[in-house]
Formats: structure tokens, sequence, C-alpha cells
């Protein structure tokens, strides 16, 4: 039996900058979350954009910019408040898979219109395998989701967008107890929270087994298998 390869092991941006230089960009970050990702890339050289689908959700970006020069606005991915060509690169960070499954094509769609000639549509989607994938499907099973996520990278042919190369790598997190683990889960959906406390004895119990022991007491250590794909506007 062939010896199994392991992915490497870095981080979103990491990746990012490698596959796509961000430097003298004009990007849109969609469905920023807490806005790391998007202060990030301004670091980096970048001009951003960065969407969340409501108020509600935008407030953590808000909170935490403190002045970064992120330009920050409510829409969602099936209809993208930028004009045709508006950008350089179109960012889906782990977040096409939460875009309601009939809608994931039209803003993969959507995408393609906003950036420009030459432009790049970056999709880092998780995959449905390993152990964090275990751990947070007892909150909420995403294996169709992130399947129909997929399926509709597969077939962006068909909307304008060929895919260029794909990528596979881990990204490690670590959470120093099961509480930092709760804020990451209802930080993506705040309904989590009801879930969470719903079954809080089973999680807990979960997140020590399934986990890595980490340098400090309590801290557990995850890997998420990602899978990057790198459109080109056809």
């Amino acid at each position: 039996m062939p010896s199994v390869v392991p992915r490497e092991v870095s981080t979103d941006l990491s990746m990012l900058e490698r596959l796509v230089d961000p430097r003298g960009q004009d990007v849109v970050d969609i469905g920023c979350g807490s806005g790391a990702l998007a202060r990030a890339l301004v670091v980096a050289g970048a001009r951003v954009v960065a969407l969340e689908v409501s108020e509600e959700q935008l407030a953590p970006a808000l909170a935490g910019d403190g002045g970064s020069g992120v330009r920050y606005v409510v829409g969602c991915a099936q209809a993208l408040p930028l004009e045709d060509a508006a950008v350089d690169i179109a960012v889906f960070m782990r977040t096409l898979h939460h875009v309601p499954l009939e809608d994931i094509t039209k803003a993969l769609r959507e995408a393609r219109r906003v950036v420009g000639p030459g432009g790049t549509v970056y999709v880092a989607e998780p995959l449905a395998v390993g152990a964090f994938y275990a751990l947070t499907s007892m909150i909420e099973d995403e294996f169709e989701a992130r399947r129909a996520a997929q399926s509709a990278l597969a077939g962006a042919v068909e909307i304008g967008l060929e895919r260029a190369s794909t990528v596979e790598y881990d990204v490690e997190l670590r959470f120093a107890g099961v509480d930092q683990f709760r804020q990451l889960t209802v930080s993506v959906d705040p309904s989590r929270a009801e879930i969470f406390a719903a079954h809080t004895s089973e999680l807990a119990e979960a997140f020590q087994r399934l986990g890595e022991p980490g340098e400090r007491p309590g801290e557990r250590c995850f890997l998420s298998p990602t899978r990057v794909d790198i459109l080109k506007p056809v």
C-alpha cells in the first residue's frame, strides 16, 4: 500500500499570499467574520472591501478594526454591492458553503462579475474530514453544504470561471479550552449558541477526546484540512 503524503501545515493568510499576491490589488473579502483576514490583507498592501450579511454579523469586525483602512459593507454573496470589474481578487475564505445551497452558483457568478479581466476568484473551503469536522458536526452537520460548494466549484466553467489550480493544506487550530471553541463556532452563526448550550457536556467530552494535547494545560489542537481553488475568468 502506498504511503499517504501529509498535507502541508500552513495558515490561510500565508497560503493566500503565496498563491495570489495581494500587494497593490483591490480585494473583496466575502463573509469577513471578525475582519482579521481583511486587516491582514491591508497590511500586506491590498485595498480591501469586507462584506458581511447583516449589521449584527459585521459588528465584531467594526469593533476590532482600529482604523485599518478596510471598507466594511453589508451585503450578501448572491448580490454583491459592487460594480462590474470592481476588484482584482474576490475571496471566499471558508465561507462559500455558508451561502444557501440553492444560491452557491449564483454567488460564484457574482464573484465572476466583480473581478476584472485577469482577476481571480479565490475559494478556500474546509473539507468534510478529520477530527475537527467530527467535532463541529455535533453542532451543525455541514456535509451537504460542503459537498454542494465543491460541486459548484467543479461546474464553475459553466458560469465563466476556469479552475486554474487546486491546492490542499492543513490549518492548525489551537484552543485554550472548550469556551474558546464555543466562541469561534458561535461567532460564525449566533444561532449555534442554543445548540451549544443544549449539548455542553457532550461537546466538552468530544473536545477533549478528539483534540491533540497542546503546550498549555487544557489546550487542544486540531488540523482543519482545506482545499483552495484558484478560479480565473474564461
